[in-house]
């Protein structure tokens, strides 16, 4: 942990970039060229003016128009490599509060908040202040919306914002600094710790917190438990089957009921109904359930997936218990090396296949999205452990002797015949086979993980932004404008910091997610091979929760801070793995208890009724603790849900009828902007006489003066566009 806080202090800017965000909201990276040949391929489209880039300019006037048109303001300076950046901030306070305001009757009349807001809206705002959270999202919102919902429209990357790269509020250094110092100090996060995370980065985020914090707490017990099984009993204990199985139950359950607590306390409980739709999202298309209208095509993807494992696996197996020549030692890694380097590649297309799929059956939100990639996790994850014990084991015998047509894979390291052939009889297989495999999931995997999600991207950002440098003086040196920024001396350090900043990644929580529910599948269905899993997994996770804080803080652009229920569908997969495990668990201790051998390559030596059985009864009894266990949680729920639901439905009615015949809009936007404050110059101008003269004041103010009004901004930022398009040679000039 001294190694991350370190890593964080001698990557953050110092000085008046630490310090202070300039009062910005959000920065837009637009991007009008990549190279020097897409800038010329705009110039291509008006030959008689092969000094400018019109298209790029008349995208970028339309952006700043977009946004001045719902009320917000924009300051525009030079970026990095063909780009400008755009900060922008609600012009004024009443706009912001008018924007609070009626978000907050919108979650009143969806049901998210039990009592409606006071109707005096400067009350409500001092009753309940506005978080930062709170404030980022609803400007975000004004960002990206549809026009007809009262927002700008502009989606990055897409449509006829494809100029748009990114859109991202700036970190805040001191919180993040004195967060990461917070956490790597203690062992437990508390309720304070949850409402920071949640009042800076939303509850989406919070909520992972949460889950990891609670999954921590959790995995004391079973870490505990399995190393006295590990220690005292042999390997596939029926008692620890029971028990492991007990706790999985236990756990989903508690987090149910965990989850809607915090939702309650947060004031978001029922806000997916009026979650943040996908963009692609086309209105004229309507999914009536998620599960019948998947698209048919999901399925080739996986089968190529699952054929490559099967394939590796069977590699690994001829490699390890047929062959007998040189370098056996070396090449029995030959599958993990093809694993390691073609799955993530692999991983990256099937999930952008999902995404694909996810737009043709054009659902409103991500949870279809969150489901594939579920099910392409499984199948990357489990596949290997589930051949090793289901096929592997109990039918070797009859399947080694067809592994021959393997034999080109060491050909050529052989020495002769003998040393490649296949055994037609009496073949022995590898007891420890199935526990090396889950000790490399559990502990390997998990280290390795680490080191790809912090180490590496902070190594390669910092050799990417060598080449960068080199690249652009490469570039200035060959006359394809000057890349050097001119900056005021009052904010180089601050833009120096928002240049980096937009050329980090964006955070996903998806990811984070997707690996803590893995990791519980492990545990779920496997940890009976090795009771040690547990004690690897608590370990695993007081680093982990540390690393993703980290990463969040220094490795990606600050996350737009969503709200959220739940943890989504990630629920219903804790739910699945819950009770997979019962299946898997029963079956792999009626195959390995006792001698830990199992059928030992022959099929025949197992008894497929009693199979069935113990799996059958396994299973019925973890729905039956299942149902045991939420009966008796709900008798302990939270004391006021049941009179939170009646008290919405009387304070709803109430209200509706006191103004029945109003307009609910004019009702929100009293004293506020109903469609979006239209900025003009003399509308800065005269905020600039009252609060200070030009040239003094705060170094906030003087950075939102430099540029007076829309037409100041446009002119500029085609300023800064024609300095960075490169001069046209002789040789360009004749293709114009």
């Amino acid at each position: 942990m001294a190694t991350l806080k370190s890593l964080y202090e001698t990557n953050t800017e110092v000085g008046n970039a630490l310090h202070t965000n300039f009062d910005v909201d959000y920065v837009i990276d637009y991007r009008f060229a990549t190279t020097s040949m897409s800038i010329l391929a705009h110039f291509q489209a008006i030959p008689d003016h092969p000094a400018g880039v019109p298209q790029a300019e008349a995208q970028f006037v339309k952006l700043i128009e977009a946004l001045n048109d719902v009320g917000l303001s924009t300051e525009v300076r030079n970026g990095d490599n063909c780009a400008v950046l755009i900060f922008v901030k609600v012009a004024s306070d009443r706009h912001l509060r008018a924007e609070v305001y009626r978000s907050r009757v919108q979650d009143w009349l969806y049901g998210v908040r039990t009592v409606a807001p006071e109707k005096e809206m400067q009350k409500n705002l001092e009753d309940e202040p506005v978080t930062e959270a709170e404030r980022l999202r609803l400007v975000y919102l004004l960002i990206t919306k549809p026009k007809n919902e009262g927002g700008a429209g502009i989606t990055p990357k897409s449509g006829e914002w494809k100029g748009v790269e990114s859109i991202f509020p700036l970190h805040d250094h001191i919180f993040n600094k004195a967060w990461i110092k917070d956490l790597t100090s203690k062992y437990f996060l508390n309720e304070k710790d949850l409402t920071a995370v949640r009042n800076r980065f939303g509850e989406k985020v919070a909520f992972y917190f949460a889950f990891m914090q609670s999954y921590f707490l959790f995995l004391i017990f079973p870490a505990g438990f399995g190393f006295c099984c590990w220690v005292l009993l042999r390997p596939f204990s029926a008692f620890y089957a029971i028990i492991n199985g007990l706790w999985c139950v236990v756990f989903v359950e508690y987090w149910k009921k965990q989850e809607t607590d915090l939702a309650v306390q947060w004031g978001v409980r029922g806000v997916s109904r009026i979650q943040h739709k996908r963009p692609a999202f086309k209105h004229e298309r309507i999914v009536k359930d998620p599960i019948t209208g998947e698209d048919l095509k999901i399925y080739s993807p996986l089968k190529r997936l699952g054929s490559l494992i099967a394939l590796c696996f069977a590699i690994e197996v001829f490699i390890s218990e047929v062959y007998n020549g040189p370098f056996k030692t070396y090449l029995v890694f030959l599958p993990t090396v093809i694993l390691t380097t073609v799955m993530p590649t692999l991983s990256t297309l099937l999930t952008g296949a999902a995404a694909r799929l996810t737009d043709l059956e054009n659902y409103e939100t991500t949870d279809s999205m969150v489901s594939k990639i579920f099910i392409l996790n499984f199948i990357t994850s489990y596949l290997p452990i589930f051949l090793t014990a289901f096929i592997y084991v109990p039918f070797a015998q009859i399947i080694v002797p067809h592994l021959d047509v393997l034999q080109l894979t060491v050909q050529p390291f052989a020495e002769n015949e003998k040393q490649i052939e296949t055994p037609k009889a009496g073949f022995q297989i590898n007891p420890h086979r199935l526990k090396q495999q889950i000790i490399y999931f559990t502990v390997t995997a998990q280290i390795v993980n680490f080191a790809l999600e912090n180490v590496v991207p902070y190594v390669q950002r910092r050799v990417f932004r060598k080449v960068k440098e080199v690249q652009s003086n490469i570039a200035e040196k060959r006359g394809g404008g000057t890349t050097t920024p001119d900056d005021h001396p009052e904010e180089h350090a601050f833009l120096v910091r928002v240049r980096n900043e937009a050329e980090l990644s964006s955070y996903n929580v998806t990811t984070d997610f997707r690996e803590m529910i893995v990791q519980f599948g492990y545990l779920s269905l496997f940890s009976v091979i090795w009771p040690f899993t547990p004690v690897s997994f608590l370990l695993n996770n007081w680093v982990e929760l540390r690393g993703d804080a980290f990463k969040i803080a220094l490795q990606t652009q600050r996350p737009v801070p969503w709200r959220a229920d739940s943890i989504g569908p990630w629920l219903d997969a804790l739910s699945f793995l819950s009770w997979m495990g019962s299946i898997t668990s029963a079956a792999l201790v009626y195959l390995f208890s006792g001698n830990g051998l199992g059928p030992e390559g022959t099929p025949w030596n197992i008894k497929v009724w009693g199979l069935l059985l113990t799996i059958f009864f396994s299973e019925h009894i973890h729905l039956g603790v299942q149902l045991a266990v939420r009966k008796a949680l709900s008798k302990i729920d939270s004391p006021g849900l049941q009179k939170e639901r009646a008290e919405r439905f009387a304070v709803r009615k109430l209200y509706l009828e006191e103004a029945q015949g109003q307009d609910a809009a004019e009702q929100a936007a009293a004293g506020g902007i109903v469609a979006g404050e239209k900025i003009s110059r003399s509308t800065l101008e005269e905020e600039a006489r009252q609060s200070t003269l030009r040239g003094h004041g705060t170094p906030e103010e003087r950075f939102w003066q430099r540029q007076q009004g829309q037409a100041e901004a446009i002119a500029i930022g085609k300023e800064y566009i024609a300095k960075a398009a490169p001069k046209p040679t002789n040789e360009t000039k004749k293709e114009l």
